[in-house]
């Protein structure tokens, strides 16, 4: 990294220009200069940026869980837009339990809540009543919902 930008005090860059902030806390670390860091935000940011990726792969799953849902119980209106839809959540879970495994448990955890919003958004979308899915989810994880397997 260049010349870092060092002002009197770390939490006025922090509240004034967050990049820099985030550019200097880096090049304080590589410098291994412990008195310079900001520890309390520099500790808020790397828990913030775990919760965004949980907060991410749910998004990403219970996006997934309507466009299956909406395969499985509204066949004759079925669209490339869907199944593209379906694929993109697919890989982009992937990519981020690739980067993440740990998030493969918190993923199966959030399971019965994301299926629960997944079927009330569902049913919006698509004018179905909301008993016509389970009230449970009916689909294993790995073997069909992030799998290359469709509902027919």
């Amino acid at each position: 990294m260049g010349t870092a930008i060092k002002l009197e005090t770390p939490v006025n860059l922090y509240d004034q220009d967050f990049y820099v902030w985030t550019m200097e806390q880096a090049d304080l670390l590589r410098r291994r200069k412990p008195d310079w860091m900001d520890w309390n935000n520099v500790a808020e940011e790397l828990e913030s940026m775990g919760k965004r990726d949980r907060r991410e792969i749910i998004s990403r799953l219970e996006k997934l869980l309507v466009h299956i849902a909406k395969w499985q119980w509204q066949p004759e209106k079925r669209s490339q837009s869907w199944s593209q839809t379906i694929k993109e959540q697919r890989k982009q879970i992937a990519l981020i339990l690739k980067d993440s495994p740990s998030l493969d448990n918190f993923l199966r955890y959030s399971l019965p809540e994301t299926w629960t919003s997944a079927t009330d958004e569902a049913a919006e979308e698509t004018g179905l009543p909301l008993s016509t899915f389970p009230d449970t989810c009916p689909w294993n994880i790995n073997a069909q919902i992030l799998a290359d397997w469709w509902p027919e």
